[in-house]
């Protein structure tokens, strides 16, 4: 048995509802983002986490969107009714995760501090955005321009 709970694409086949209801938004084309969201490990007492594309129509999105929140800027962690965005996601993202493993290790030595996610995020989300639109060709989502 796996000791830790695997994140699930909400295509993937449906998972029994977490003790929270966890879910990380974000854009599904970025190959950095798939992978760093696919590879974080929730704590397994704390719930399952439920990853959710930000370029598919959902009810979560439209929260985002209403909140004017830009989602080509930042992903979007949910935690019950809570929302957190770009450096504030990851940060809280971090420290429900567990410590196993040499990925989340590095991510909770990385993004385990408020102050330094802030300071990285914007590296971080600046080499995503070089990646997905400058070399790959891909559209932003333009999830406020869609109201």
């Amino acid at each position: 048995m796996n000791r830790y709970l695997r994140a699930k694409k909400m295509t993937d086949t449906p998972t029994k509802q977490a003790e929270k209801g966890i879910w990380l938004i974000y854009d599904y084309e970025c190959p950095l983002c798939d992978m760093y969201c696919r590879a974080i490990r929730i704590k397994k007492d704390i719930g399952n986490l439920t990853l959710v594309d930000a370029r598919q129509p959902s009810s979560v999105m439209d929260e985002i969107t209403k909140l004017g929140w830009d989602i080509d800027n930042g992903m979007v962690l949910k935690v019950d009714d809570s929302l957190y965005y770009g450096s504030e996601a990851i940060h809280i993202l971090t420290l429900l995760s567990t410590r196993a493993g040499m990925f989340n290790k590095i991510n909770y030595f990385v993004f385990k501090s408020y102050l330094m996610s802030k300071v990285l995020y914007p590296f971080f989300r600046s080499i995503r955005n070089i990646l997905l639109f400058k070399l790959m060709g891909r559209t932003k989502i333009n999830n406020l321009e869609k109201k």
